[in-house]
């Protein structure tokens, strides 16, 4: 299903938007691996009459002439806590505030394709202090609460915040004391030493038991290749605000060696400390998202 992020502002219903990206995922697991990944046959049981035939075991009634259906259980351990950078930097590009409105809908996606397997989910947002921080449940009320939540955000402005991952994390490790999935979604646009501050935070959740799964939300084609045009331009630091002008064409093979070099770290630190790592681009299919959850959650089995 095909969302431009231009019109994703004016989609008045982020709930129905993502049972309609969840529910075409899912028809399109037929085809792959993950095909009955929300259920596990349990055992079989007598047929009673009246009751669906829905799940009668044919086979079984071939051989025995006696009607049986199959039981199921549910998996039904999961409990995600999602962390959504909101900081300015995710309001990049200014043209359609692409990083933050890709993860939104992200976001919102997972939370129903969790809610749909009857896992408990949790919504943390912030940017350089907690925004939002809802609890862990799986009832229908608290996913529509979590909807309402990114709603109001999907129509917020950038507000020159910067950002305090660190801080989230260790506060998420002292609060959450079953064994979750901790999903986050950033740009992690920050400094060098606020960049360790951001492991050892993570190195606290990995004590602990939980597992992290992390995207770094970017727009390549600018940000990682700096693909702009030969003229000068004045740029700005969206969240210290601070500016500079200069021509793209001077600087950028001495950027791209720093970008490359900083984005190898991270992915050699994720390697390190058992992180899985997704990149995504803001012009992918939120689908690369939810296979990523589902392979993560298959490992936590």
């Amino acid at each position: 299903m095909d969302i431009s992020l231009e019109k994703l502002p004016q989609i008045p219903a982020l709930d129905l938007l993502a049972r309609q990206l969840v529910e075409g995922f899912i028809t399109g697991l037929h085809k792959s691996p993950f095909h009955g990944f929300s259920v596990e046959f349990a055992e079989h049981r007598l047929y009673n009459t009246g009751e669906s035939t829905r799940h009668i075991d044919w086979k079984v009634y071939a051989k025995t002439d006696r009607l049986y259906t199959k039981r199921y259980d549910e998996e039904t351990n999961l409990r995600a806590y999602i962390l959504l950078d909101s900081s300015s930097s995710m309001y990049y590009p200014e043209k359609n505030y692409g990083k933050i409105r890709f993860s939104i809908l992200a976001v919102a996606s997972l939370a129903y394709l969790l809610h749909k397997q009857r896992d408990a989910i949790g919504l943390i947002t912030f940017s350089d202090k907690i925004n939002t921080f809802t609890e862990v449940k799986s009832t229908r009320a608290h996913l529509q609460n979590i909807f309402v939540q990114l709603q109001t955000l999907l129509k917020e402005e950038p507000k020159n915040e910067s950002t305090d991952l660190s801080s989230t994390l260790h506060l998420v490790a002292q609060k959450i004391h079953k064994r979750s999935l901790v999903i986050i979604f950033s740009d992690l646009m920050t400094q060098a030493d606020q960049l360790e501050d951001f492991f050892k935070s993570i190195q606290h959740i990995k004590h602990n038991k939980h597992e992290v799964l992390f995207f770094q939300v970017n727009d390549p084609s600018t940000e990682l290749e700096f693909e702009l045009e030969d003229r000068p331009y004045l740029l700005q630091d969206l969240e210290s605000g601070e500016e500079m002008k200069l021509n793209p064409h001077q600087v950028k093979d001495w950027y791209k060696e720093k970008t490359e070099a900083y984005y190898q770290e991270i992915a050699m630190k994720c390697h390190q400390y058992k992180i899985d790592l997704t990149k995504i681009d803001i012009n992918d299919d939120i689908q690369k998202v939810l296979a990523s959850f589902l392979i993560k959650r298959g490992k936590m089995r």
